[in-house]
């Protein structure tokens, strides 16, 4: 007796191709429904449709379809059990040998701009998750294939082993049935769960799917293995970029990466640079032109800036495209690249060049992994509000020393804490970073901006405990202090400054990044 498979598949994909060679090459004969059975007979192929297969019609607008005895009982049936035989004679069953399903497009769907709540239900799949589920389960006794990608593989292991296809093959392949079901049916309760309850920032149930985007060479060492994955459906984010030339991506090139485009994302008037090591900024800077932002930012620290990871809130031109040529980088991030910049920066054959277009495109969570679990919180996206920032000393800041107290403050934010940064003409001058105490990385920031330190100003992300850094700093030269405040003992700090003739800003936001 001819094979049996069930078709059944939205993404019609590959389908008559692998159709045509399941009937001529090994004599399968098919059921299907609705649009796929009409694709298969358009293209000469002998379909008997679900409905006169089980006797019963398309119902409630063809919501069902395939929930019949007769198609799950093919699919479930266990041909070493002989009670499943027995049932399978008694009711008329023949036995599915392949299941090609996959499922309506939800994803797709709700990615539209303007999709009702109703339109969305409609897409989703009942019919298919069904039978992909009990044919992955039964996958000792027949093959299920969700995506097109897998039509090859199977059609080969037919051709190379008589007609039969491998238990290994088999269970891969309900692995992903299963895998493919999961990811669908978190996709539905995601979507839903935003459409009841749109302000809770923090889910009471939160799954994390995600689909290898490519083996890494290895994670943050070499012993350590690696991959890197995307959620959803559509690519978004870093799995959406174009990288234009360069070496693979590393798992370290990743990380610093999203840690250099969370930072430029701070600043879209004005022109922007930030160089990254490390997930940590050794030089941000605003300038007139993207040219000059970057020079400034390179020369902040040129040192640690080697090797590192550039990013920039502007297409990149031939002027800067020149300068990022003159010494080794790791990777480079922008909104864009004009044609006369690619061409320069093609020098730099093994540079990464990546054109990310929507930089914000970040999170509105973050999640870290911890034993038996993990944590998630809001982003921190908070803006940067001056207004509602509290001037605690005598000395008055001036408008332009608003706007360069915002600009450390806003880079202060993307340094690991305890984290302090000494900035000038909108510079990084100095950053301490990921210190045990607060002293102690306000030393190394001033110790980094040496002379410079003379006049500029100061950003701590949380509160000073005691007056002491207020003195250090003072003592360098710095004009200018911005923290969040909150301290039991801010009443030292503020005397101390105001003995000290500096100004103080209180924020009321502390910016921990651990």
């Amino acid at each position: 007796m001819a094979r049996l498979a069930l078709l059944s598949v939205s993404n019609k994909t590959g389908l008559v191709q692998l159709a045509r060679s399941l009937q001529e090459e090994f004599n399968f004969e098919f059921i299907s429904s609705g649009g796929t059975a009409k694709v298969l007979q358009n293209a000469g192929l002998t379909v008997t449709k679900v409905a006169d297969y089980t006797g019963s019609p398309e119902i409630l607008g063809g919501r069902v379809k395939t929930l019949h005895p007769r198609i799950h009982g093919g699919i479930l049936a266990r041909r070493d059990n002989s009670q499943d035989v027995v049932d399978l004679q008694d009711n008329q069953i023949r036995p599915i040998d392949l299941v090609v399903v996959n499922l309506y497009p939800f994803t797709e769907t709700i990615a539209k701009d303007g999709v009702s709540l109703s339109e969305a239900i409609e897409q989703i799949d009942i019919g298919g998750p069904a039978m992909l589920r009990a044919s992955s389960k039964n996958f000792a006794h027949l093959t299920v294939l969700c995506d097109p990608a897998q039509y090859e593989e199977y059609l080969m292991q037919l051709r190379q082993n008589d007609g039969e296809v491998s238990l290994e093959f088999r269970q891969q392949a309900a692995l992903k049935g299963f895998l493919h079901t999961s990811e669908y049916d978190r996709a539905i309760s995601s979507y839903l769960s935003n459409q009841i309850s749109q302000d809770e920032e923090i889910p009471q149930q939160f799954s994390l799917v995600g689909k290898q985007v490519q083996s890494l060479r290895y994670g943050e060492n070499p012993h350590q293995s690696a991959a890197w994955y995307q959620t959803g459906i559509t690519a978004s984010g870093w799995a959406a970029a174009t990288k234009l030339q360069g070496k693979e991506l590393s798992y370290n090139n990743l990380v610093d990466l999203e840690a250099a485009r969370r930072i430029i994302t701070e600043f879209t008037d004005t022109p922007a640079a930030a160089v990254l090591k490390h997930t940590n900024p050794c030089g941000v800077a605003l300038g007139n032109s993207l040219l000059e932002a970057y020079q400034k930012a390179f020369n902040a620290d040129s040192i640690s800036a080697f090797g590192g990871i550039v990013a920039l809130n502007q297409p990149i031109d031939a002027a800067t495209a020149t300068e990022l040529t003159k010494t080794f980088l790791e990777c480079v991030v922008a909104p864009g690249c004009e044609d006369d910049a690619s061409e320069i920066i093609s020098a730099k054959s093994k540079l990464r060049v990546l054109i990310l277009p929507d930089l914000q495109s970040g999170a509105k969570q973050t999640i870290k992994v911890i034993a038996g679990g993990f944590l998630m919180q809001a982003a921190d996206d908070i803006l940067s509000d001056t207004n509602k920032w509290q001037i605690v000393t005598e000395k008055k800041p001036t408008q332009k020393e608003i706007e360069e107290l915002l600009f450390a403050w806003k880079v202060c934010k993307h340094v690991k804490s305890n984290a302090i940064v000494i900035t000038g003409d909108r510079t990084t001058l100095g950053v301490g970073a990921g210190q045990m105490n607060r002293v102690g990385a306000v030393k190394i920031a001033l110790d980094q901006a040496g002379e410079k330190a003379k006049g500029s100003f100061l950003a701590s992300d949380g509160f000073f405990p005691f007056d002491d850094s207020v003195k250090t700093a003072a003592s360098a030269g710095i004009t200018g202090i911005i923290q969040p405040g909150g301290s039991l003992r801010d009443q030292d700090s503020i005397n101390a400054a105001n003995q000290l003739g500096l100004t103080m800003v209180f924020t009321g936001n502390r910016h921990f990044l651990h």
